[in-house]
């Protein structure tokens, strides 16, 4: 089940990447679970990483390697998260770099591994490593749709974007995947996002930019409040594109980072679309606070409540819900006179109490549409931020109950 997710784009081929899929049965046999990325000499690529203090081994070792070599490959595999296994599982993830380098003839530094799967299960090392033949003979500039396949863990879908855009009377390419449906609540990116483009990037800009644009689309979802251990979001750019470099003084900047960030948000939100057992996808809009933080705990606090979840769910306009979770979000000194919640067109709360115009057939057309926006004005100062997320539904529950099973 997702909430207005439709099939994979026809995707624009990147100049410097091939994309190669496998079944390498790491946790199921005949599964798409193997894939690896191939990038041509002279790419770039940074990335952001989970916060959570237990971080998964490719993350580490991806950060390492990262800060030794310019990248050759990503290897990513889905089944196993590689994650709550020590030292031993780094020495995994080192392995399967080794393996990968032997393969191609380059250097395990110059391979960044990705894992996302069950936590806690050491990685099944022999059979990725097997697998990885299979994947370099199906390397290809076309293979974006197998391998946003084969990056799924419970998403229903896979998840997909592209661009073509115009820098400097040249034509700049953009693509993207990213897989995650549950255990979503970023600190810096998503489950696993993977974008490229053949633009070329300064380096520096490179960092920037995906810090940046991963603050605002894949760091603004939610679907449990849970941050996993495994996440990482990645920016290549191959610059293989005749478009001139693009540094922070280029005049092409703004449309370059306007191009990636509808690539950002358009794969984020496909996360949330496709969170596990969601119905309904929920935009939760704070105004007129007095910073960012605030603005955000007022978001996070409606997006987490498993009361306003399960009122989202059942279609019920039970707007007390959502009054109580403004009020309990840590606004010192909130004038409640001053506080207005709307849900979607249809005023809920006004002067510290109900909008003396809802009714509540008002209140039950909003809820019974897939696609809703909440909006909360602070009345308190300029800052507005916003939040993705869905709805708390009984799937959910079952999900990831049977989740190992």
């Amino acid at each position: 089940m997702s909430v207005g997710l439709g099939p994979l784009p026809d995707f624009h081929p990147v100049a410097g990447v091939r994309l190669g899929t496998a079944a390498a049965g790491i946790k199921k046999p005949g599964r798409p679970d193997l894939v690896v990325m191939a990038l041509d000499s002279g790419s770039r690529v940074a990335g952001t990483f989970t916060r959570n203090q237990f971080c998964a081994a490719p993350v580490l070792v991806t950060r390492d390697h990262l800060a030794v070599e310019p990248p050759r490959y990503l290897l990513i595999n889905t089944g196993n998260a590689n994650a709550g296994n020590g030292e031993d599982g780094v020495a995994d993830a080192q392995t399967c770099c080794d393996a990968l380098a032997q393969e191609t003839g380059g250097v395990a530094e110059q391979v960044l591994p990705f894992s996302t799967g069950v936590i806690g299960e050491r990685l099944p090392v022999d059979r990725l490593v097997a697998g990885l033949p299979d994947a370099l003979d199906v390397l290809s500039p076309t293979g974006w749709a197998d391998a946003a396949s084969g990056i799924m863990t419970t998403d229903t879908q896979p998840k997909g974007a592209t661009r073509r855009i115009t820098l400097g009377g040249q034509t700049v390419t953009i693509s993207g995947i990213s897989k995650g449906a549950g255990m979503i609540c970023p600190n810096m990116a998503t489950m696993l996002a993977f974008i490229a483009t053949d633009a070329a990037i300064d380096p520096d800009l490179l960092q920037q930019l995906v810090s940046e644009l991963g603050d605002r689309s894949f760091n603004r979802i939610t679907i449990d409040g849970d941050t996993s251990t495994n996440d990482a979001c990645m920016l290549i750019a191959t610059g293989q594109s005749n478009a001139p470099e693009i540094t922070s003084a280029s005049d092409q900047l703004p449309v370059l980072r306007e191009a990636l960030l509808s690539v950002f948000l358009e794969l984020s939100h496909a996360i949330v679309r496709d969170g596990e057992g969601a119905t309904k996808f929920i935009t939760i809009a704070v105004e007129q606070a007095a910073s960012v933080d605030e603005a955000l705990n007022v978001a996070y606090t409606l997006a987490h409540s498993p009361l306003v979840k399960t009122a989202f769910y059942a279609s019920d306009p039970n707007w007390g819900r959502l009054l109580a979770a403004v009020g309990r979000a840590g606004v010192v000194g909130l004038d409640l006179e001053r506080v207005a919640i709307d849900l979607g067109d249809v005023a809920l709360v006004r002067d510290g109490g109900r909008a003396e115009s809802y009714t509540e057939e008002q209140g039950q057309a909003v809820m019974d549409q897939p696609e809703i926006t909440v909006r909360v004005d602070l009345g308190r100062g300029t800052v507005r931020e916003t939040v993705w997320t869905c709805d708390l539904s009984h799937d959910y529950v079952t999900i990831n109950a049977e989740y190992r099973t």
